[in-house]
């Protein structure tokens, strides 16, 4: 059973399992508009087949007021805030796109030890100090760019991102997953999020990625 909470800046978190001293906090994608936020369907697949594979971790999953890049200030602020009301003393972050930025900036919050970048876009002005003395890993799809039309975020910008991290000394991997695109799954007509082809092994990368977090002291 899921739990939808409001969180102090007015966005929505959805938490997933008890709560728990360890806790992945899972941050959506945007676009240019300003438009209010939704709940990712990429982001929904993975922790409904993740969630019950890590019973002994909550996993919370971040609505934003607006997804747009165009107010990334407040959609860290809402990552900040999803962080602090789950109560966990270690949190890893997984953000997915856009939440791929967001993500560096809450990753210096108290208690975050890592971010996970699902085709992460990572701007190459943006500041990245604040991944030092944290952990970066990155899963990028092979087919991944964009497209008129067609969001995405190319393997190469994520690589740049990556090994400007790596020049300040941030551990962590880059896996290029052959045959992905950018979604990972999408909205059937239906609700339900429909995964695309590779999904499962967006799946299984995640996964080992939380196993390591969940068995280690530090990432």
């Amino acid at each position: 059973m899921s739990q939808i909470v409001t969180l102090q800046t007015g966005a929505e978190m959805r938490l997933t399992n008890a709560p728990s001293s360890l806790a992945v906090v899972c941050i959506n994608g945007g676009q240019g508009g300003e438009v209010e936020g939704t709940w990712s369907a990429s982001l929904e697949w993975l922790v409904e087949r993740l969630a019950p594979q890590h019973s002994t971790l909550r996993f919370a999953e971040v609505r934003y007021r607006i997804k747009s890049w165009r107010r990334l200030d407040w959609c860290i602020d809402d990552a900040r805030a999803a962080i602090a009301e789950t109560g966990a003393d270690r949190t890893l972050l997984v953000g997915f796109s856009m939440g791929g930025a967001v993500g560096i900036g809450a990753v210096d919050a108290p208690g975050v030890e890592g971010l996970v970048g699902l085709a992460p876009w990572i701007p190459d002005r943006m500041p990245i100090d604040t991944l030092v003395g944290r952990r970066l890993d990155v899963l990028h799809g092979s087919l991944d760019r964009w497209l008129p039309g067609i969001p995405g975020v190319s393997a190469a910008s994520s690589r740049r991102g990556f090994e400007r991290a790596q020049a300040l000394g941030v551990p962590g991997t880059y896996t290029l997953i052959p045959g992905a695109v950018h979604p990972i799954a999408l909205r059937a007509p239906n609700g339900k999020p429909f995964p695309f082809p590779r999904a499962r092994r967006w799946a299984e990368l995640l996964g080992e990625r939380i196993d390591a977090f969940a068995a280690s002291t530090t990432v």
